[in-house]
């Protein structure tokens, strides 16, 4: 994408790259040393990962967990720093080892830097984890 995209565009294309279930190309879309943080992880999940590689690691298993057929709901909002949004939304699928339902509401603030994502503070519901079949964090460490 051209460097002078909008977080807001640079963001959509990052939820279609989730939905392709292209990671690879979704941790593209990282600085080197971004920072990915979950405030209300639950215990035994990571609550911050530091730089590209981590999140690749952490991400490269998800399409193996959840099946995301669609991500509604999504507002996002500008702040008073250009490089910085707000973004609420609902993720919307299967997971995989059960065939149960996925509905999670996420709330994420992302921060831009030179047309990569520098921070990303992902306020996602620790409660859907209790799921059986959601735990990806272990095989992110495989």
């Amino acid at each position: 994408m051209p460097a002078n995209t909008s977080p807001a565009d640079l963001y959509r294309h990052s939820l279609r790259l989730l939905l392709d279930k292209n990671i690879p190309a979704w941790v593209d879309l990282w600085a080197e040393n971004g920072v990915m943080e979950f405030p209300f992880a639950p215990p035994g999940w990571p609550g911050r990962l530091e730089g590209k590689e981590a999140i690749a690691a952490y991400m490269r298993h998800y399409p193996d967990h959840i099946d995301l057929h669609d991500i509604r709901d999504v507002r996002i909002h500008q702040t008073t720093e250009p490089a910085v949004i707000v973004v609420e939304m609902r993720g919307v699928g299967r997971v995989v080892e059960t065939g149960g339902p996925f509905d999670m509401t996420y709330i994420a603030v992302v921060t831009f830097q030179d047309g990569l994502i520098s921070s990303y503070r992902d306020y996602w519901n620790p409660l859907a984890v209790q799921e059986p079949g959601v735990d990806f964090v272990a095989s992110s460490t495989r």
